[in-house]
């Protein structure tokens, strides 16, 4: 099984890349934005970001988590960083009741855009990755099984609630029980959902642990195969040494920055 293996996962070139050349673009991109002396690099990546959620076809939802998440933060974090940082020593807005400073706005940015790369480079992987191809990827480079199927089961796990709960509301409706409305009737039908789901899922996870001891899951000194084939492509090759090169650059020039040596950072009111 090549691809993306899954029918639900449009096909793209980020969908068909290695999952673990994926994970090694993820640190990157984060670890880079962490190690710059800004937050514009930061805006770079996010906006590479779009544009791979563009590729993916994935752009609707990618914006909408992304904006969903980022301009309530952005909004905290400016109000607490930017009026109340210790670090503020240069006043750039003054509300009557507080002074937003500089130092605490550019650090306010610069935490904002490091969660944004990776919130939006770990959304992407998840969003164009079989779960499968994961954990066959994983298995390939030495994972033991056992932690390959606890992340399977981890970030199932969410999914099929969302599933179940969908379908027990369905169930719930077709019976004549109001499932809409104002928060008190969201409130009663939500009660009676707990029950089903709750026991539901424990009798989901004995049956699935009685069906990996059945086949032998457990069995020591044996190696599993997987049905799923996840093959490294030159393209994943080239990325990897892409982005491990990206971080190596990265962390080169802000040390370099650091010491005075290569000044990287934008000069932001007379200061880097």
């Amino acid at each position: 099984m090549s691809g993306s293996a899954s029918a639900a996962i449009p096909d793209s070139p980020l969908a068909r890349m290695h999952p673990i050349a994926k994970i090694v673009g993820i640190c990157s991109l984060g670890l880079s934005t962490i190690a710059w002396p800004d937050f514009t690099l930061g805006l770079l990546f996010i906006l590479v970001l779009f544009l791979a959620a563009a590729t993916a076809h994935e752009f609707k939802p990618f914006a909408k988590i992304m904006l969903g998440f980022g301009i309530p933060v952005t909004i905290m974090l400016l109000f607490i960083q930017g009026c109340y940082s210790p670090k503020n020593t240069k006043t750039i807005l003054d509300l009557d009741f507080a002074r937003m400073g500089l130092e605490g706005s550019l650090y306010a940015a610069k935490i904002v855009v490091t969660l944004m790369v990776f919130l939006g480079s770990f959304y992407l992987t998840t969003k164009t990755t079989y779960m499968g191809r994961l954990v066959a990827a994983l298995s390939q480079v030495g994972v033991p099984s056992k932690v390959g199927y606890l992340i399977l089961a981890s970030l199932n796990v969410v999914p099929q609630m969302q599933r179940r709960i969908t379908v027990i509301e369905q169930s719930q409706h077709s019976r004549g029980l109001e499932t809409s409305g104002n928060i008190i009737s969201r409130a009663r039908a939500f009660i009676p959902l707990l029950g089903p789901v709750v026991l539901s899922s424990l009798t989901d996870s004995q049956e699935r642990g009685m069906t990996l001891e059945t086949r032998g899951f457990g069995i020591k000194g044996i190696r599993q195969t997987s049905y799923i084939k996840v093959q490294w492509r030159r393209t994943d090759t080239l990325f990897t040494a892409c982005a491990t090169l990206l971080f190596l650059l990265v962390l080169a020039g802000s040390i370099m920055s650091g010491m005075g040596i290569v000044p990287l950072g934008i000069q932001w009111g007379g200061r880097a």
